[in-house]
């Protein structure tokens, strides 16, 4: 399945709404250079779908990239169907590996509170990066399941 990327969103500190970026490096083992939550830990990168921002965009049309606190937002493809151990081909060089799916919406989720829902506890995927390298929105986006078994 092939997608693309449409947004790179950092943020300075936890807890911040990211905004949109026009390049950022990832670094294996760390995350995206500048970015708060970069870090040696299992959620290095946030990723979300665009398809999944569209359905509450309906609701709050003025829903921006980097909202939901995502660092990349693709489309094009199913991410719905991830499990952990999946893996997405970002870019050129880019290999990110799922660590967790979705995460608890922190208190007075703003989003929650404006359109009764949150993707992000349900969509949101967290991962590692396996393999490093430059990215900017129009790369390419690949979703490889893990292999049989693994999953």
């Amino acid at each position: 399945m092939n997608g693309s990327i449409t947004a790179i969103c950092l943020s300075s500190a936890k807890g911040t709404v990211k905004t949109p970026v026009a390049a950022a490096e990832l670094q294996v083992g760390f995350g995206i250079v500048g970015d708060a939550h970069a870090g040696d830990w299992h959620r290095q990168v946030s990723v979300l779908a665009g398809e999944s921002i569209d359905r509450l965009r309906a609701k709050l049309p003025s829903l921006a990239d980097g909202a939901f606190a995502e660092n990349i937002v693709v489309r094009g493809l199913d991410l719905r169907t991830a499990a952990i151990g999946d893996r997405l081909h970002l870019g050129r060089d880019v290999l990110l590996e799922v660590t967790q799916i979705g995460k608890e919406c922190h208190h007075g989720c703003a989003i929650r509170e404006q359109t009764g829902d949150c993707v992000m506890p349900r969509e949101g995927l967290f991962c590692r990066v396996l393999a490093g390298g430059n990215l900017a929105p129009g790369d390419g986006a690949r979703f490889e399941p893990a292999p049989a078994g693994l999953r």
